[in-house]
């Protein structure tokens, strides 16, 4: 049995795993063009009893560059601006 793991990092909101062993590998890349993947934290292929990090393979394949993991907290330093606004607010 081949599924694949798709691990997103949403900063502080928490984290996300998709799991579902009926999706295939072009079905993931295509995912990510998509933009429905978005905040990648790892892309695992999990076939049998091994475990195989595909996140450049499929990043490439997917012709997107890689994202740094600063990039990944920027969910959530909207979060926190939109807190400081409102603080800030005349009442």
């Amino acid at each position: 049995m081949q599924y694949f793991v798709v691990m997103m990092d949403y900063g502080r909101r928490g984290r996300e795993a998709v799991v579902d062993p009926e999706i295939t590998r072009r079905e993931v890349i295509s995912r990510v063009v998509s933009g429905e993947y978005k905040n990648i934290s790892f892309i695992h292929e999990i076939a049998d009893s091994s475990v195989e990090d595909i996140t450049a393979d499929i990043l490439s394949e997917a012709a997107l560059p890689e994202i740094a993991t600063i990039k990944a907290d920027l969910p959530a330093a909207d979060l926190d601006h939109a807190r400081d606004l409102r603080k800030h607010e005349t009442v």
